[in-house]
């Protein structure tokens, strides 16, 4: 059967994506973003497997964006690598100081961690001790990002600089929710030599560019499912002319090796990537977790005993279904 056609790709019928389509449920080591089972629906094209998988409070009109990832990765020819392996940081969720060394444990060789800080519920003082914890536990050479999530306000996000600063900090992830507060903050600390990271301001924009005329980060962190895809990720990598951060949105191993793919075809690679996130899942679809501190750029192809395994219940297949069906609709329309 023959497809729609946007932006010079086709998508597929839908019925082409429902043949191969598999929800799986993936239990985690520890709740992260309020999630304790990762759930994604995934399905094969021809150049291979792909992840479908915006989180569950996303509407259809963001979530199709995600669609035209996965339908891209599985459909397209990706650009070509120009390296074979990622390093990848270690991630530590907002869990409390002494859990600390035992999740480190998790990320083979990583030397560099990215911390959850800001969670809803928590103090400063939760934060500082959790970021003085993994200081501790990676020694001096290690190199600590923290992530807010855009939950400070500008005061908050620069007092909590000034506490967290002393811990050597590479950079501070999406401190502040809007634009205007990170070229605000970003003027505030800049005395500091603590860069400012934008993940939110750049995935969640209808005008990913904005941060980056804006002069309100140092750095980017991209995401390809959010993005629609490696190539468009690419477009706004080159327009935006900053270095980047390639990231997970909590994927499955198949939707890491999206990340992996985009990460292997940047020009510059100057960070670690947040690539590393396997790691938090007590089961997966593949084994993509860090190896002597990274991951292999190559595809991966789901075990067959893994997707039954991770089946999700009939309820939630039925609902990732029904969204799927959504999305597909929606990117027709757009086309």
């Amino acid at each position: 059967m023959s497809g729609t056609e946007q932006n010079g790709h086709m998508i597929p019928p839908l019925a082409d994506l429902l043949d191969s389509a598999r929800v799986v449920a993936l239990p985690m080591h520890s709740r992260f973003r309020g999630v304790d089972v990762r759930e994604a629906l995934l399905f094969e094209g021809p150049e291979g497997w792909a992840e479908f998988s915006p989180f569950v409070e996303y509407d259809d009109a963001e979530a199709a964006t995600w669609l035209a990832a996965a339908i891209d990765f599985a459909w397209q020819e990706q650009p070509t690598p120009l390296r074979d392996r990622i390093g990848v940081n270690a991630t530590v969720p907002a869990v409390e100081a002494a859990r600390v060394p035992e999740l480190l444990s998790r990320f083979s060789g990583c030397r560099t961690a990215k911390v959850k800080v800001a969670e809803l519920g928590q103090t400063l003082a939760d934060d500082v001790a959790r970021v003085r914890a993994v200081r501790e536990a990676m020694g001096p050479e290690g190199r600590i990002r923290v992530d807010a999530n855009g939950a400070w306000n500008v005061d908050e996000a620069e007092h909590a600089v000034h506490a967290l600063g002393e811990y050597d900090l590479e950079y501070v992830e999406q401190p502040c929710a809007s634009v205007p507060e990170l070229a605000d903050l970003r003027k505030r600390v800049k005395y500091m030599g603590i860069p400012v990271a934008a993940d939110e301001s750049v995935r969640k924009s209808s005008d990913p560019l904005a941060v980056a005329r804006a002069g309100a980060a140092d750095l980017l962190v991209i995401k390809a499912q959010p993005l629609g895809g490696i190539t468009h990720a690419l477009q706004i990598v080159t327009a935006a002319g900053l270095p980047v951060v390639v990231s997970s949105a909590l994927d499955t191993a198949v939707g890491l090796s999206q990340g992996a793919a985009l990460a292997a075809a940047l020009p510059t690679l100057d960070y670690d990537c947040g690539l590393g996130t396997a790691s938090l899942f007590l089961d997966d679809v593949a084994d993509r977790r860090p190896v002597d501190g990274s991951i292999s750029a190559d595809r991966v192809i789901p075990d067959r005993e893994a997707l039954t395994r991770l089946t999700a219940s009939d309820e939630r297949r039925e609902w990732w279904l029904a969204r799927l069906a959504r999305c597909h609709y929606e990117l027709g329309a757009r086309a």
